[in-house]
């Protein structure tokens, strides 16, 4: 009967867990609209997860598009239509990809250093120290990191749009020979406000998924070194999992 009680208590220490995420992301929106906002720090962090992401996203949106319009132009060339490459590029990031592979990007710089900040903050007692002057860590550690999230995983996906379109551009039109007015003019064509707000909506959610999961992980981390490391690979691994099964669910919505 070993078995049956090993299943049983991985199923209750499961569900604790998800409900205690749960609680904790509630508690973290909650506050988010009780003033006053720890503005100097919500600019910090907006700095820290948005703004210096901006390098690696641009690399990895101008190659990505790249590599899309190598794989689109010669998959369209056999049906002989290579002149909807500029669509099927727009359409790929800004629906798809753009969101999604910027959001596992940011998890994997911002989301696993803001883990292990929290971490080490709660293993050195530090969040126990602002409980002790009757200052709200949720206010100071949690609130701040959900809504630099929600500001800039979508500029983050926008940025990384452009970019891979101007990559595609750039293998399409110039070193594959595909016109340049017909690259652009039928994008204009066949990407619609729809497939903006899409990526636009994934983006936000894919937001509160990475600072929900990475401040959780990092405020409830064992202690030790152990306890930050373990806490700090969770996080990533959770995040870009959950990212990709709720992209999944959306977008079956969306479409």
């Amino acid at each position: 009967m070993n078995w049956i009680r090993a299943l049983g208590k991985f199923t209750l220490t499961t569900l604790r867990g998800l409900g205690e995420a749960g609680v904790f992301l509630v508690k973290g929106f909650s506050w988010a609209f009780i003033p006053p906002l720890k503005f100097h720090r919500f600019i910090k962090q907006i700095q820290f997860i948005g703004v210096n992401s901006t390098l690696i996203v641009l690399l990895t949106g101008a190659f990505t598009g790249m590599v899309l319009g190598i794989q689109g132009y010669y998959s369209l060339k056999k049906f002989g239509a290579d002149a909807l490459l500029g669509p099927a590029v727009a359409i790929s990031l800004i629906r798809e990809l753009g969101p999604v592979i910027s959001a596992l990007m940011v998890t994997g710089r911002a989301g696993s250093a803001l883990t292990a900040e929290i971490g080490i903050m709660r293993i050195s007692e530090q969040i126990d120290a602002l409980e002790v002057m009757a200052l709200n860590p949720f206010r100071y550690l949690v609130v701040p990191n959900f809504l630099a999230g929600i500001i800039s995983f979508p500029l983050l996906a926008s940025i990384f749009n452009v970019i891979g379109i101007y990559g595609g551009y750039l293998v399409g039109v110039k070193l594959l020979g595909v016109s340049a007015g017909g690259y652009f003019g039928e994008m204009r064509s066949y990407v619609d406000i729809q497939d903006i707000l899409d990526g636009l909506y994934k983006s936000l959610s894919f937001g509160v998924i990475m600072t929900w999961i990475c401040c959780y992980k990092g405020y409830n981390a064992g202690y030790g070194a152990e306890g930050v490391s373990k806490a700090t690979t969770q996080a990533v691994v959770t995040s870009s999992v959950l990212i990709l099964v709720w992209d999944y669910f959306l977008t079956s919505v969306m479409f």
